[in-house]
């Protein structure tokens, strides 16, 4: 096919063309000339035409990397150790310990010398008990209902020994689940209005009359103690018993007591130290077993439990003392409910683990008082309640130095003879305006 000679012209040049300029890769400098500051960078790229192509990895330049060097643990100065101990130090200097005084309830120990376990008292028992010892005699625990209308004191003293432990007998049994002062109207009652068996034979309490009575009548006698019912069953079934098989009086060991309906080791054990005069354990109830697990002396579940640890450890010459002197506590000052913890030595002098604070509290600053009071030889008043208030008076502002100011109320006021109406209509409206007083409203003027 003939092709023109223009045609043929132009592929030899575009042939030279294409010879002559190798074809090269985009560079960034090549690209530069389409972008906005294409003037700018114009010199740039001659220069860069000039120099052999270059790829475009080669002209973005190589970042060196540094080389990973492993971090030896940095030292500390000796300074900082210097300066952390010298902390230390301080802190235990500036702020010690307080030594607190560690109570130790009772407790089994090995003998080394011997080799046999033994029982150590509680640490602080002695200081307790003699605190306790001295409140009973001549401090706030004195005078309780023990003292007057305990068991062993309800017996009759102009009666036979054999009738006196028959009625101690009964008294206990009478005591269970009852206050003393109940109990003390109870036996009374028998003792004056119990009928006599027979025609000419005495009234009041002893072995035939119990025997003879009917038990509906002794229930009527003896209702205002607890459990009265059951308490005339006991009575009416023990008394056949020490008919039958007692000779008419009261056995003479713990064992003989206690096989008796109604009586327990309590009742036995108080009994045998009151009616036969031998002590041969301890008498506890409530108040003794409430009280020495609130000082920690042991922690036991019930009487007999607390009666067997307190045995342990516990001189026997203060077997029969301890249920006297536990028993009138509890009733006066150490209560079931209410304790007086500001009125008693042990929780005053920090001998009672359970005493409450805020009464401690109150009953130290009392104390305080009344012994400065004495110091200074002033005349002492007797104050039954300490009241810790804070008294807020109105004070009238700009008033006269000399001024009196009167609490809890105003002063009398005299009124003075011989005033006419309105001298006494303008003193009683400077009344009625005076500071501290009920302002008199004035009407505005319309």
């Amino acid at each position: 096919m003939r092709t023109s000679k223009i045609s043929q012209e132009t592929t030899k040049i575009l042939n030279a063309t294409a010879r002559s300029t190798p074809a090269r890769r985009s560079t960034r400098a090549s690209l530069a000339q389409f972008s906005h500051n294409a003037a700018n960078i114009k010199d740039e790229d001659s220069s860069e035409l000039s120099q052999p192509p270059s790829d475009i990895e080669d002209i973005i330049p190589s970042r060196k990397r540094k080389r990973e060097t492993m971090r030896s643990p940095i030292k500390q100065s000796p300074r900082k150790t210097v300066t952390i101990k010298t902390e230390t130090e301080d802190s235990v200097t500036f702020s010690p310990s307080k030594e607190r005084k560690v109570r130790k309830p009772a407790r089994k120990v090995k003998n080394e010398e011997t080799g046999e376990v033994e029982i150590k008292p509680p640490n602080d028992w002695v200081e307790v008990y003699a605190a306790v010892k001295e409140m009973r005699t001549s401090g706030t625990a004195q005078n309780a209902a023990v003292d007057t209308m305990g068991c062993e004191r309800l017996a009759q003293e102009d009666i036979l020994p054999k009738i006196k432990r028959f009625q101690t007998l009964i008294a206990l049994m009478l005591s269970s689940q009852t206050k003393d002062t109940t109990n003390a109207m109870a036996m009374r009652r028998l003792q004056t209005e119990l009928p006599a068996f027979e025609e000419g034979a005495p009234i009041g309490l002893n072995l035939e009359n119990i025997l003879a009575v009917d038990p509906k009548i002794l229930n009527e006698l003896i209702w205002v103690v607890g459990f009265h019912n059951n308490k005339t069953k006991y009575i009416k079934a023990a008394a056949e018993i020490l008919r039958d098989q007692f000779e008419g009086d009261i056995p003479d060991t713990v064992e003989g007591l206690m096989s008796l309906p109604g009586v327990g080791p309590k009742m036995a054990y108080l009994c045998m130290s009151s009616a036969w005069g031998r002590t041969e354990g301890i008498g506890v109830d409530v108040h003794v077993h409430r009280i020495t697990n609130l000082w920690g002396w042991h922690k036991t579940k019930g009487p007999e439990e607390t009666r067997l640890a307190l045995q342990a450890w516990l001189p026997r010459e203060l077997w029969h003392e301890i249920n006297w002197l536990l028993v009138g506590f509890g009733q006066s000052v150490c209560l079931p409910v209410g304790r007086k913890c500001g009125d008693c030595e042990l929780g005053l002098n920090g001998l009672c683990k359970a005493a409450e604070r805020s009464k401690v509290t109150l009953g130290r600053k009392t104390r305080e008082e009344k012994i400065k009071k004495d110091e200074e030889g002033n005349l002492l008043k007797k104050t039954e309640t300490v009241k810790i208030e804070e008294v807020t008076q109105d004070i009238p502002m700009n008033a006269a130095p000399d001024s009196e100011v009167v609490v809890g109320g105003s002063e009398e006021l005299s009124v003075e003879e011989g005033l006419t109406k309105e001298e006494e209509k303008e003193v009683m409206e400077g009344i009625a305006n005076s500071p501290g007083q009920l302002e008199k409203k004035i009407k505005k003027e319309e």
